[in-house]
């Protein structure tokens, strides 16, 4: 049974400090996984402002946000531009230098995560494009595959990523691999869906405290079929990095293994074609990309 192991990193802090004791703990364990960076302005501490939605309100306390996280970055960006997660090129170097697949996951993920339910296609291609181009600029080379922040995608967003070399996509929730529809027919890019939900989305809910995580997480893999989970830098990368190393040395027990998403795609005449429309995911706020 393989885990796709999906590594997003939203935040200068998560950059600067999860992912370096990521890459220590994955080190250890003999782990490889997939790092989709953020690159451009840490403006995530403008998503205070959701705050007056009852539903981010609940899911706030619910996941004890504060403290899970830290107030530096629940207010990075909130009184000021961000810190630019570029001058953290070197942190970026050493996961692709350790042998992680490295993708995009944002230019800016605050605007990507507040704009595109209404945004242009010149915003999705600026964003895209100067993505793209920094984090290529410091990897020295082309980079393959990307994730949209918060699994928020449409068709407009294939479409402009179709213009970009990546060999897969993870922008959205679902299932198995498969080839999304795009302006009616099947798209170039295969998607690989986030299977399996996050801490975030979990804790506090249905009785699932953090001590018993790894037990629920556990319980919902499925041997035959695909298993992704994401983890953020900022999460399982500090506070839950212990947590995060007991559940991969469980999952080992039982006769998982952790592989890049990369990994998980099968050759282009085995994948299905399939549709990508807005939906919803338990315990997390406002609409996402689903599999139908």
């Amino acid at each position: 049974m393989n885990i796709g192991l999906r590594v997003d990193v939203d935040t200068f802090r998560g950059t600067r400090d999860g992912v370096p004791s990521l890459l220590k703990l994955f080190s250890e364990e003999n782990v490889r996984a997939t790092f989709f960076f953020s690159v451009g302005p840490d403006n995530m501490g403008r998503h205070l402002w959701r705050l007056l939605k009852p539903e981010f309100l609940v899911k706030m306390i619910r996941s004890r946000a504060a403290s899970l996280y830290g107030w530096d970055i629940l207010l990075c960006g909130t009184f000021g531009p961000g810190p630019s997660m570029a001058k953290l090129a070197s942190v970026m170097r050493d996961a692709a230098n350790a042998g992680h697949e490295i993708g995009l996951h944002a230019w800016d993920h605050y605007s990507w995560q507040k704009r595109i339910g209404t945004a242009d296609q010149l915003f999705i291609r600026g964003h895209l494009q100067k993505g793209y181009e920094t984090l290529t600029g410091i990897l020295g080379a082309p980079i393959t595959c990307s994730a949209a922040p918060a699994w928020k995608c449409d068709e407009t967003v294939l479409s402009e990523k179709e213009k970009l070399p990546f060999a897969y996509n993870s922008d959205c929730r679902g299932g198995s691999v498969f080839r999304p529809l795009v302006e009616g027919r099947a798209g170039l890019q295969p998607q690989v869906p986030v299977t399996l939900p996050t801490y975030d989305e979990v804790v506090g809910r249905d009785g699932v405290t953090a001590a018993a995580y790894n037990d629920f997480i556990l319980g919902q893999l499925k041997a035959g079929a695909l298993n992704v989970l994401t983890v953020h830098a900022e999460v399982e990368g500090r506070v839950c990095l212990d947590m995060f190393r007991d559940f991969i040395r469980r999952a080992r027990a039982v006769g998982a293994n952790f592989a890049t998403l990369g990994s998980l795609v099968p050759a282009a005449d085995g994948i299905p074609v399939g549709r990508m429309e807005r939906g919803s995911v338990p315990g997390r706020e406002g609409w996402v990309a689903v599999q139908r």
